[in-house]
C-alpha cells in the first residue's frame, strides 16, 4: 500500500475525525488546504444505505449542475446522417454513425468522456458494447443519453449535466465543481447533487439512505459533512 504524501497527512490531522462538519465548513477547509499548483476538484461522495448486490436497489440518475463542473467533457454521438452537422452544431466532439462504431471495433480505443445515441444506432453499437460498457460509455435511456433529440442531451451534457451511478460497494461519487469556484456555486451544484441522489433512492431500499456523506477535494482527505 502506498504512503500518503506529508501533506495530505498534515492536512488530515487538521480535520476532527469524530465531528460532523457543515458543508459551508468543509468547502473553507477544503480551500484552504487546496494545492496552489492546479485547480483542484471538489468532490462529494456518498455511502448509501443499499444492498449493492441486488439490480433493483442500484442507485442511478441525472443531474443538471448549475455551475458545471469545471471540467470540459468530450461527447461521442452516434447518429443517423442527418443529424451530423446538428450535434456537431450542439458541441458534440466526435460523431458518427456505423463508421464510427467501425473506428472503435477496429481500434478498441475511445477518446471521449460520455456517449449519446439516437434510438436507431442502438442496435449498431452491438458490436462494441463490451468495450463501453467496460469502461461505463454505453449509451443508455435510463440516463438519457439514448435519445430521439442528441442535440439537445450533448447541449446538456456541455452545460454540466452529469450521470451517476452506485458501484460495487454501494456508494456514489461526483465531481462537484473546482476550488476555485466562488461559495455560492459550490452550494449550489452540491445542493443540486444531493438532491437528485435522494430523488434516486430505490423503493426497495430500506432503513437510512444515506449512511454518511463526505466532501473532498481532489487531492485531500475526505471530511464528514451534515445535511441538515
Amino acid at each position: 500500500m502506498s504512503s500518503r504524501s506529508k501533506r495530505y497527512n498534515a492536512n488530515n490531522e487538521k480535520i476532527e475525525a469524530a465531528k460532523l462538519y457543515t458543508i459551508d465548513e468543509a468547502l473553507q477547509l477544503i480551500k484552504s488546504q487546496a494545492s496552489t499548483k492546479f485547480d483542484e476538484g471538489v468532490e462529494l461522495h456518498f455511502r448509501l444505505g443499499i444492498d449493492a448486490k441486488k439490480a433493483d436497489q442500484i442507485v442511478r440518475g441525472t443531474v443538471q449542475l448549475p455551475h458545471g463542473t469545471g471540467k470540459t467533457l468530450k461527447v461521442a454521438a452516434f447518429v443517423p446522417a442527418n443529424m451530423v452537422e446538428e450535434v456537431k452544431a450542439a458541441g458534440a466532439d466526435v460523431v458518427g454513425g456505423e463508421e464510427l462504431v467501425k473506428e472503435i471495433k477496429t481500434t478498441n480505443k475511445t477518446n471521449f468522456d460520455v456517449a449519446v445515441a439516437h434510438p436507431t444506432l442502438m442496435k449498431a453499437l452491438g458490436p462494441i458494447a463490451k468495450t463501453l460498457g467496460q469502461k461505463g460509455l454505453m449509451p443508455n435511456p435510463r440516463n438519457e443519453t439514448v435519445t430521439a433529440n442528441p442535440a439537445e442531451a450533448v447541449k446538456a451534457l456541455k452545460k454540466g449535466k452529469a450521470t451517476f451511478r452506485s458501484d460495487t460497494t454501494g456508494n456514489v461519487h461526483q465531481l462537484v465543481g473546482r476550488v476555485s469556484f466562488a461559495d455560492a456555486q459550490l452550494r449550489e451544484n452540491i445542493d443540486a447533487f444531493v438532491d437528485a441522489v435522494r430523488r434516486a433512492k430505490p423503493s426497495e431500499a430500506k432503513g437510512t439512505f444515506m449512511k454518511s456523506v463526505t466532501l473532498s477535494s481532489s487531492m485531500g482527505p475526505g471530511i464528514k459533512v451534515s445535511l441538515d
